[in-house]
């Protein structure tokens, strides 16, 4: 049943509201609501528009979707348009809003998916719609794909997917998803993030061995005490700075955008204001304790203490990361790799980046588009196994001063209404001349 505010809510808005009213957060590990609702839902508007989507369920509620739309020139390779629909949890008493229940305030759309990347996922939708009910075709086939399970690293997702349905994707050879098209003001100008790269990932686990005993015991054998050390060592760590031909050419636009001189990495992502520590972090390896496991007892020392590591890593620099955290939490701590995935980094340039930036220069003249490796991971990883080259084009005008970047993963997750609307009319566009 349609909800009272509908009238007022543009297409793209309706559908990002609908798909955070679908709880599907995933707390990793397998635990996870599951994404089959909103596979059903988005299956649903594919099927409104005279397509006909194919689900994959590999494992139980873990739902993954996909329709080819068949594009005016069937010779050329097809271009994959991708976005995930699980979510990472939401602690509701933190949030000024219900996270899942999809409210419209303030001009602005809030809730757990609003950034990541339930308003992608939207776009998608209503940028196919707007094709498709205009009797157009895009200008080649567009395989339109939506994962389960990226929010862990795609095990149950993406991964799946390319080793079980690789048929989906043939005569693929570019990709389009999460985390870039969006803008950011550096110094005084707007400028537009196109995420040609990302980094590797690299989640590890971290356990110390100690011998049980009593707690009001003398014991320099303690497992949680020799866990802490090594964790307290990773976790402060000051990574070196180590630029790539990616985040080189980012930081001479920025230089130029913002009339410096200034050489010094960390002071020109500064020029970039609120997405300065999101810039800063793609610039070097990132190392962050995200949990600790120990004990059952007050008064029990136990043997055994564990903790996760987020480690994100430069393309083509994994060993060598893995050599530097062994010598940094020393040699009495057991590493395990939980996950690993491959870093990407693809030019700027090519028919799609082209096609991309004209896109955004028509809808937002004269303002420049940068290229940027982001420091979080996508589902191109996955298809990059199939000699997809995938790049980050959520197209999003932003107001300067809101902290976007800030709100992947955080509390009171909100976007634009009319950066929505923008970010449609960018995609309908590019799908019609890439």
């Amino acid at each position: 049943m349609p909800h009272p505010e509908d009238g007022a809510l543009t297409e793209v808005v309706r559908l990002a509201r609908d798909l955070i009213r679908l709880d599907t957060t995933n707390h990793g590990g397998g635990r996870a609501a599951g994404e089959r609702e909103a596979a059903e839902y988005v299956a649903a508007h594919l099927t409104s528009l005279g397509l006909t989507p194919e689900l994959y369920e590999p494992i139980p509620r873990r739902t993954n979707l996909c329709v080819r739309v068949p594009g005016r020139d069937r010779d050329r390779p097809a271009l994959v348009l991708h976005g995930h629909l699980d979510v990472v949890p939401a602690i509701a008493a933190d949030w000024s809003v219900d996270p899942f229940a999809g409210v419209v305030r303030d001009g602005m759309l809030w809730g757990r998916g609003a950034v990541d990347m339930k308003d992608m996922d939207a776009m998608i939708l209503a940028a196919v719609g707007n094709l498709l009910r205009a009797g157009e075709q895009p200008a080649r086939d567009i395989v339109v794909t939506f994962f389960a399970d990226e929010e862990d690293g795609g095990q149950e997702g993406s991964a799946l997917v390319v080793r079980d349905r690789p048929d989906w994707f043939a005569g693929a050879t570019e990709s389009i998803s999460e985390v870039g098209g969006y803008s950011i003001t550096v110094g005084d100008r707007r400028a537009y993030l196109l995420q040609t790269g990302e980094k590797g990932l690299l989640w590890l686990r971290l356990r110390a061995r100690g011998r049980a005993g009593h707690g009001s015991g003398h014991h320099p054998d303690n497992a949680i005490t020799r866990l802490a050390e090594a964790v307290a060592a990773l976790g402060r760590t000051a990574w070196p700075v180590q630029l790539t031909d990616t985040t080189r050419a980012m930081l001479d636009r920025f230089a130029d955008l913002g009339g410096t001189g200034e050489t010094d990495p960390d002071a020109l992502a500064g020029l970039a204001g609120p997405a300065a520590g999101f810039i800063r972090s793609t610039l070097r390896t990132t190392s962050n304790p995200t949990g600790l496991s120990a004990g059952y007892k007050h008064n029990v020392i136990p043997d055994v203490a564990e903790a996760l590591i987020d480690v994100r890593v430069l393309p083509g620099t994994e060993q060598t990361v893995l050599a530097e955290v062994r010598r940094i939490v020393g040699d009495d701590i057991e590493i395990e790799t939980v996950t690993r995935d491959i870093g990407l980094e693809a030019p700027l340039s090519g028919d799609l980046v082209d096609a991309m930036v004209a896109a955004l220069g028509r809808h937002d003249p004269g303002v420049p588009v940068i290229p940027y490796l982001m420091g979080g991971g996508t589902d191109n990883k996955a298809l990059a196994r199939l000699g997809i080259t995938g790049y980050g084009f959520a197209p999003l005008r932003l107001p300067a001063g809101l902290d976007f970047t800030g709100m992947f993963h955080g509390v009171d997750e909100r976007v634009p209404l009319d950066a929505l609307d923008f970010g449609t009319a960018v995609l309908t566009d590019l799908l019609r001349t890439c």
